[in-house]
């Protein structure tokens, strides 16, 4: 793994449950976010997967400070962000952009593009002098694939994926080291999708940057991402690169994720067995003992309500070197093929792949 640029450890933001109007009284806490474990290495795309509320968009906002944690712990070149405030946090803000869901909804309607891409040079003045933003401006529109004349245009003016293009080039003008892209794609068709990803994949190499990049659509993840955590009810419950987890996933959630996948062969269609999750997604106010994921799992026991599984490699896997071999939690974690074997692409890559 490349030198690690962000080390998040033991992340946790719970959101008070109150009653009363007068006199509150807190009688409870949604955990949003319970316990998160990862690093981003230089260069690398960690992606982050899980159905809606598991609490991907917290650890997004948490990483950009928008939001402070509960508790835990944000290293950035190994220092606690959590603890910054003033001028230490702003710096630190120039370096971790995020480019964020709504594309719609992210841009000042009121503003020009030009204003809007040239807004991070008036927090930060010591990136451009003021005589040269405007020609900084210019070249982040033609760098994101816009004429350079429509900077005195206005959001409303473009489409949903020029708009999500106005946006990735809102978050290039600091020249960051870190873009957190909270589901960037999600509200564009599949085609303007592909545009968008593989834009970012070509800024990746040109701007040196990282990414984590939050989705809930398995394939494109696999698609940008060197490695993959999966979550459920505010924790990571497995991670591992791409092939370990599409190809080898060990923990029963991961496995009914990707059953789940849209294949386009038939004949795999038929062959694949689909894994059915029984029941909901518990309450985050109302988490289950030990593993969270038991209520809805086929393979749990009386263990899985007493123990909190941890995120490590499982006992079976310890002294295996195969991609099986990967952190996981699960009391009962074991290989299964998903997707089924032998359903490749032309570059090698299984059926799971959109782009």
């Amino acid at each position: 793994m490349a030198e690690p640029v962000l080390e998040v450890s033991g992340l946790v933001k719970h959101y008070p449950l109150t009653r009363g109007v007068l006199f509150k009284k807190q009688v409870g806490a949604v955990r949003a976010v319970d316990g998160v474990d990862f690093t981003l290495g230089r260069g690398e795309t960690l992606g982050i997967v899980g159905e809606s509320g598991c609490g991907k968009s917290t650890v997004a906002r948490m990483l950009c400070n928008l939001e402070r944690p509960t508790a835990g712990a944000i290293r950035y070149r190994g220092e606690d962000i959590t603890r910054l405030s003033g001028r230490a946090l702003k710096a630190v803000r120039r370096n971790i952009q995020m480019v964020f869901q709504d594309p719609y909804t992210s841009l000042n309607p009121r503003m020009t593009v030009g204003d809007i891409i040239g807004e991070p040079y008036e927090i930060h003045p010591e990136v451009a002098p003021k005589g040269d933003r405007r020609r900084r401006v210019r070249e982040l529109l033609d760098v994101v694939g816009l004429d350079p004349e429509y900077a005195n245009r206005y959001p409303h003016q473009f489409s949903g994926g020029q708009r999500q293009r106005i946006g990735i080039a809102r978050a290039l003008a600091l020249r960051p080291e870190i873009v957190v892209a909270d589901e960037p794609v999600s509200a564009l068709d599949v085609s303007v999708q592909a545009q968008v990803i593989n834009l970012m994949e070509r800024l990746q190499d040109e701007f040196e940057l990282s990414y984590v990049f939050i989705a809930h659509d398995l394939s494109i993840v696999r698609h940008i991402s060197d490695r993959v955590g999966v979550m459920y009810l505010g924790r990571i419950v497995e991670i591992g690169t791409d092939e370990q987890i599409y190809d080898h996933p060990t923990h029963p959630y991961t496995q009914a994720l990707l059953s789940a996948v849209p294949v386009p062969d038939p004949d795999a269609r038929e062959r694949r067995e689909r894994i059915l999750l029984p029941g909901d997604v518990p309450s985050p106010a109302d988490i289950p003992s030990g593993c969270r994921f038991r209520t809805r799992c086929w393979k749990a026991r009386e263990r899985c309500a007493l123990e909190v599984p941890p995120l490590a490699v499982p006992a079976e896997f310890r002294h295996d070197t195969g991609p099986a071999a990967h952190d996981s939690a699960c009391h009962f974690a074991a290989e299964l093929r998903v997707v089924p074997p032998g359903e490749r692409d032309a570059d090698g890559d299984s059926s799971t792949r959109a782009y």
